[in-house]
C-alpha cells in the first residue's frame, strides 16, 4: 500500500480554518497518512498540540522559527522550552536563520538556533532546519564541534547540487517539496545525484503549493504531485518513492 509522510506542514494555519476536516479527507484520498507539523512561536504552540491528540498520524515538532526571533526571543524560546516538557514531540522545529526579510536580528537567530541545537542533543530528538539566504552562516553553526551528533532535515531545500553534496556526506535528508515542480528552480538538477534514500517529502502547507496549483494555498494531498515528479526524475515508480521516503521520515523521528 502506498503511504506518502509529508514532513513539514502548517495545518493549524488560519489558512485551514473551517477546512480542517476536508483537508484531511482530501489528504487520505490522496495516501498521505503521515503528518509532521513544525511550531513557528507561542502562537502556533497549543493549536499543534491539539492536532497531534486529536488527529491519527499527526506528530508534532517544537521550536522558535527563525522569522520569530526579535528583541524578545529569549520569551519566545522560554515558552517553546516550557512546552517540550509538557508534551512528547519527534523533533525540535522549525529551527534555524532566515536572512531573507531582515537580517536586523541575526546574532539573535544565531543564538536561538545554538540554543534549540542543545535541546535536541539533550532529548536525543532530531531537528527540522529552515534555511532561506543563510547556508554558509548555518553550516558555520552546525559544523562546529558540539553539534557535531545533530541530524534531521533541512526542510525547504533549494540550494545547490554543492550544498547538497555537504548535507549529505554528514548525514542530513533534504526536505523536498513543491520547488521541484516549478519550471527552472535547478532544485531537480540539484538532487539528480541525491540518492532517495537521504530524501524525504514535503509540502510546507499552506505555502509553496507545487505544479498546477503554483500561486494557491497548498495543502498535504499536493505532496502526491511532488511524489510523482520525485519519481519522474529518479525514473522509478511513484510506489518506491513513497516507500522509500517514508521509510526515511521513520528513522528520522522514530515513529
Amino acid at each position: 500500500m502506498i503511504i506518502l509522510s509529508d514532513t513539514h506542514t502548517h495545518l493549524y494555519d488560519e489558512a485551514f480554518a473551517g477546512e480542517t476536516d476536508a483537508v484531511f479527507t482530501r489528504a487520505q484520498h490522496n495516501r498521505v497518512r503521515r503528518f509532521f507539523i513544525p511550531n513557528v512561536d507561542r502562537t502556533t504552540a497549543a493549536p499543534l498540540v491539539e492536532l497531534c491528540k486529536t488527529r491519527e498520524g499527526v506528530y508534532g515538532m517544537m521550536g522558535v522559527h527563525p522569522c520569530s526571533v526579535k528583541a524578545d526571543y529569549k520569551e519566545e524560546l522560554a515558552h517553546a522550552e516550557k512546552w517540550l516538557g509538557m508534551f512528547d514531540f519527534v523533533a525540535i522545529g522549525e529551527i534555524g536563520l532566515d536572512l531573507y526579510w531582515d537580517k536586523t536580528f541575526l546574532a539573535e537567530q544565531i543564538d536561538a538556533l545554538e540554543t534549540q541545537l542543545h535541546w535536541s542533543m539533550d532529548k536525543n530528538l532530531p531537528v527540522a532546519i529552515h534555511c532561506r539566504d543563510a547556508f554558509d552562516p548555518i553550516w558555520e553553526v552546525l559544523s562546529k564541534p558540539e553539534f557535531n551528533a545533530v541530524r534531521g532535515i533541512f526542510h525547504c531545500f533549494s540550494g545547490t547540487e554543492e550544498q547538497a553534496r555537504k548535507l549529505t556526506d554528514k548525514g542530513w535528508y533534504l526536505g523536498i517539496g513543491g520547488v521541484l515542480t516549478f519550471r527552472n528552480s535547478g532544485l531537480d538538477k540539484a538532487i539528480a545525484s541525491i540518492p532517495l534514500e537521504q530524501l524525504v517529502l514535503e509540502t510546507d502547507a499552506p505555502y509553496l503549493a507545487p505544479v498546477p496549483f503554483r500561486g494557491k494555498r497548498n495543502e498535504p494531498s499536493y505532496l502526491l504531485h511532488v511524489a510523482e515528479k520525485l519519481a519522474e526524475l529518479k525514473g522509478v515508480s511513484l510506489a518506491e518513492v513513497a516507500e522509500i521516503t517514508t521509510r526515511n521520515s521513520e528513522k528520522i523521528f522514530g515513529v
